[in-house]
Parts: structure tokens; sequence; C-alpha cells
């Protein structure tokens, strides 16, 4: 079977081989004599011709078809066996030329299928000696130049992108050389002169061999050039600027209620105080006798006068009562109403007043890309000649559609040329930027004045780009799934995103913004009230003061306004004498009754029956 002719070496690894082909024809020749030898043990086999023309068939031929398939051997492909008409229990060898070298890389069994048990032989397609053209574009901190080095070739170069790159070579095993793209784009196809740019341009052109840098997987740039499997996946997010807090006002308690809720209650209060006279007036029950001692008198008195209501309804409006007490059912109700009223509105504004004054509240004027689209007011943007311009672009997605009439219609002041540009424009004010969410975190983690608005618009990877039909992009998938299940993507990732020490550190932000001391700038108007309440208290005290020294000074004789004041205030100075002083109003002749009465024990008198002595003065 050796000497059969064939195509192909005769010695593998030094070792003469049989062709596949024949083996199994070796193979198949000896079950059939197995199965014939079988078969004539228990069968008188009687051969004759057979003829094609004939319909008549052999009457042994299905009995050697069961002993065929009920044959066992050991032939030169390994142990024959049958299964419903198929062979069974076999195994394929999987044999790769590796370095001018066959070896056997895995094997493949009809129950189980491919077992790969040399992964790293197919990295090496190419000899170690090779050197392919990295195309890549500076961005942080996928790939950065370094500063201050005057180094040329693969050394000038840092970033995320380039230790991946390392990582790749070292497992594939070939070398490189790193070239920017002259026009810095990544690439994106252009309609009307039915070409691309950027990037994917070099690699159509075949002037690089591979793209390692933050190039996302669309279906435009597949279908031109080859992507790899993604060593990183992500979406489009919304940068924007943090709210700023609202400003702290001086009068921040009136913040609980609203403007036309105070107004409310204000109306409330002068209705029920002129209620609750009305009902007073009207109710019998709320006319008493001023001198409870003197039974018969034609004098009643009612206690819920104008000023006695409101000073009722104020009370109880803030809780601490006003010495009147309503007697009659009616003004009970009204009072009734009121107590409840204002059980409701105190419990609300202090319930309310301590998450006002505690929590910082943030202006938040959009939320969503939903948001962003329905207000002009906020300007908004993407990268120029990036998947995310792509992706607005091409989108069926009315919302998305909507922004991008917005964007192309401001196109020359809304579209940026790079991340950093769009970055500064946010931090200025009144801009969103629309961008991938890995250089979106990279931004937000290094400053606190930015973050992220919403969720991501949609998802995507970033991968490899290769040439059409370039052997390198298998080699480099493997080698992107192995680093990705050792975790030294996601190493490399927390290196470059966290571990670089310009983090912003937001926790003791996020606390602090949390809960706040209440402090002068937030209650501080409440002080304000209470000193305009005493200054109008000390300005009414001086009114009444010199408004009674004038109508006593009318009742005198000989006296004038300015020795009256100043006697009533030398007795009002005078802190260290009693708490009773003599009165200093005067009398006159007509206010004076024909009669009076004084207890018994300031003149002489007869006991009544009583025992109460009284003497009258005429």
């Amino acid at each position: 079977m050796q000497k059969l002719p064939h195509s192909g070496l005769d010695f593998i690894n030094g070792q003469p081989y049989i062709q596949t082909q024949s083996a199994l024809m070796f193979d198949s020749v000896y079950t059939f004599a197995a199965a014939l030898v079988e078969m004539n043990r228990s069968h008188l086999l009687t051969p004759h011709n057979i003829s094609c023309a004939a319909e008549d068939p052999w009457d042994n031929g299905l009995s050697l078809y069961n002993y065929i398939s009920s044959a066992s051997i050991n032939g030169l492909t390994g142990r024959v066996n049958f299964a419903e008409g198929r062979r069974n229990k076999f195994q394929i060898d999987l044999l790769k030329l590796k370095r001018d070298k066959i070896q056997k890389v895995g094997f493949w069994k009809p129950e189980v299928g491919v077992n790969i048990t040399d992964p790293t032989a197919f990295y090496d397609v190419h000899t170690a000696n090779t050197t392919l053209v990295v195309m890549t574009r500076e961005e942080k901190p996928y790939v950065m130049v370094k500063n201050g080095v005057n180094k040329t070739g693969n050394v000038r170069f840092e970033g995320f992108c380039i230790d991946l790159l390392k990582a790749i070579a070292k497992q594939v095993g070939f070398q490189y050389k790193i070239e920017l793209v002259p026009d810095n784009m990544y690439g994106v196809y252009n309609p009307d002169t039915n070409t691309w740019n950027g990037i994917v341009r070099e690699l159509m052109e075949r002037r690089a061999d591979l793209a390692v840098a933050s190039m996302t997987i669309n279906y435009a740039r597949e279908s031109v050039i080859d992507f790899t499997k993604p060593f990183m996946n992500l979406g489009i997010g919304i940068l924007f600027k943090v709210p700023t807090s609202q400003p702290t006002r001086l009068f921040s308690f009136m913040n609980p209620l609203a403007m036309e809720i105070w107004l409310y209650v204000l109306a409330a209060y002068v209705l029920v105080s002129f209620t609750l006279f009305v009902m007073a007036r009207f109710s019998p029950y709320e006319w008493n006798n001023p001198h409870p001692c003197m039974k018969e008198t034609d004098i009643v008195e009612n206690q819920f006068s104008v000023s006695n209501s409101f000073w009722f309804i104020t009370g109880t409006f803030l809780r601490q009562g006003s010495g009147l007490n309503p007697k009659a059912t009616s003004t009970r109700i009204v009072g009734g109403i009121w107590w409840f009223f204002t059980l409701i509105i105190i419990s609300s504004y202090t319930a309310n007043l301590a998450a006002f004054l505690t929590v910082e509240r943030m202006i938040t004027p959009i939320e969503s890309a939903s948001d962003l689209a329905d207000q002009t007011d906020i300007s908004y943007g993407t990268l120029e000649g990036g998947s995310t311009m792509t992706f607005f672009r091409d989108s069926k997605i009315s919302i998305y559609q909507k922004m991008w009439q917005y964007m192309e219609n401001r196109r020359g002041t809304v579209f940026v040329k790079t991340y950093e540009n769009g970055i500064k424009r946010v931090i200025e004010g009144n801009y969103a930027f629309l961008m991938e969410s890995t250089m979106l975190d990279y931004a937000v983690q290094r400053d606190c004045n930015l973050t992220q608005i919403g969720g991501l618009l949609d998802s995507k990877g970033y991968g490899i780009a290769t040439p059409k039909g370039s052997p390198w992009r298998d080699p480099l998938s493997l080698a992107i799934l192995e680093l990705q299940e050792k975790g030294i993507i996601q190493i490399l990732y927390d290196k470059w995103w966290k571990n670089t020490g310009d983090v912003c550190n937001r926790d003791e932000k996020s606390k602090e913004s949390k809960a706040n001391a209440l402090g002068v700038e937030n209650i501080g108007g409440v002080f304000v009230v209470l000193l305009c309440g005493l200054a109008l208290a000390v300005v009414v005290a001086i009114l009444e003061f010199c408004w009674n020294s004038k109508k006593t000074m009318q009742l005198a004789e000989n006296q004038s306004l300015c020795s009256e004041m100043a006697e009533e205030l030398r007795y009002a100075m005078h802190c260290h004498t009693s708490k009773q002083r003599p009165s200093l109003n005067r009398k006159c002749v007509k206010c004076t009754p024909d009669s009076t009465y004084v207890p018994a024990e300031l003149g002489s008198g007869i006991p009544n029956a009583s025992g109460v002595h009284y003497n009258y003065f005429n």
C-alpha cells in the first residue's frame, strides 16, 4: 500500500506513511473479507454470475450486508465498527505544518467533535521575523505619544492599545511597526465620492497590515475590511456637565410650600377669622355676663371681637393657643375644622422642610436622549468622522433621526475634531457631547464636573482591523479570546482607566451632597422675620405709650405732655420697685360715680348676715 502512487511527501517526520484514501480502501477490502469468512461458517455460498439486465438479486446479498455491519476488525485506520450502516468509534488526527515540521495539534471524534490539544499552533502562521505595519490614531488613553521623549519608533507610544498590541504580538509571534494615520480619521464612507478615508482607506489600499485603535466594528466597515473578535464592548453615552446645585436663598424656609399654597393659607386665615367673628355675633351662646357676681344686669359681653377672632386663629395656627375658648356649637365647629386644617398644613410643612433644607437639590435640564432631542437651548454634537456620527446618520429610529437633523443643520458648530475639544466644550457649559462610553468613563473619572446622562444608546465593540482576506485575522482573534479569559485585558483597562493617579474621588462629594447641616444661609430668613416682628412690637409699644400719655394729659390740670411722659417713664424704669405702682391716671369729676363700696377694714360699719362689713360713702 505504501508503494501505491500518491502526491505529497513519502515520509512525515522521518516515518513512511500511507495516504488516507489508500488506507481506507485497504480497510474496506479487509472488512469485506472478514464478513465473507463469518458468513461462510453458517451459510453455503453459491456464487453465480449477476446480470446487469436481470432484476433478480443475489439471495445472500442481504445476509452479507448484515455481516459487514456487524464486523469488528483492527485496520490501518484504527478499529473498524459500524452502527446503522455508518462507521463509528474512530478518530481523525489534526496535523499542522508548524515551522517546517508537521505536528499533531488535535483530533476529531464523532461523539465529541473537534478537540484542540495545541492552540498555540494556530498562532504561528508566519515566522517570528515578520514585521507588520500597524496603523493607529492618537486618542487618550488608547494611543498616546509620550511627552518630552525624543525617541523614534514604537517606544514613543504608550496607552491601552499599545500594551494590548504588545501582548498579542508576543502571543502570536510577529514584529510590528506603529504608524499614525495621516488624516487622523478612523474611517467614514462618503457616498458622494464613493470613497473611504482614515484608517479604513489605509487598510483597503494595503498600506497597513493591522489597525489597532479605538475602532468600532460596524456594518459599513466590515463590508470592506475584516475585524477580529471585539476586545472591548461599549455603547454611545451622553457627556454633560454636572448640574449646578440650587442657589441658596435667605428665605429658603418658604420653599416647602408653593407660592399659591401660601396665598391660599393666607386667604383661609382671613376667611376663617371673619367667619368666627360673624358666628360669634349671631350665636346667643357667645354672649355672656361680664360680672358673674352681679346676676341682675342688662349688660352682656362677646369675647370674639374682630381682633380677638384674628388672635384666636393666629394662636391655633401656630399651635400655641390664645386663651379664648368658643362656647357655642357653631363656633366650636369653626375652631375644630381650623385645628384640623392647621394640623395637616403644619405637619406637611415640617416634613417637607427637612427635605428641602438638608438635601442638596440639583438642577438637571436633561435626563435622557429624548429630553435632548426635544429642546434647542442646549446644543449637542459628536466626533466628526467617527462611528458615532455614522450611527446617527444611518439610524432609522425617529428620535435619533431628529437628533441627526439638528446636528446636520449645525454641522459647523456642533461637531468637533477630537474628543478633547468635545470635553472642553462640555466643561464650558450648555453643550452635550455624544461619545463612546469607554472614552466617557475615562473623562468622567478624571473630572468631577462631568457626568453621564441616561444610559447607553446602542451596543457595539472595538476590534483589530485587517485588510480583506488577511491571514492574520483568525490568529489575532484567538489571541484576544485567550487574553480575555486570562483577565489580561481587564488588567490593562484598570491600568489606564483607574490606576493612573489622577482619578477624581467622588465618594466624599456624594456623601456631602446627600445631607447638609442647616446654616444661616438656609434658615436665616426665620431670624429676619423674628427681628422684624420685635422691631414692630417696639414701635407699637412706643405709640401706645405716647397715645396713653396724651390721653392722660388731657384729663389733668396744668400738666404738660413732656412732664406726663417723664413721670410715666420714671415709674417704668424703676425695675427695683414692686410689681404694683400707684396709678397716674387723672380722674375727672364727671367720671366719678355717686357712690362706691370699699372693704370694711378701710372704715367702720355694720356687718351683714354673711359677716362682711360694708361702709358706704356719698
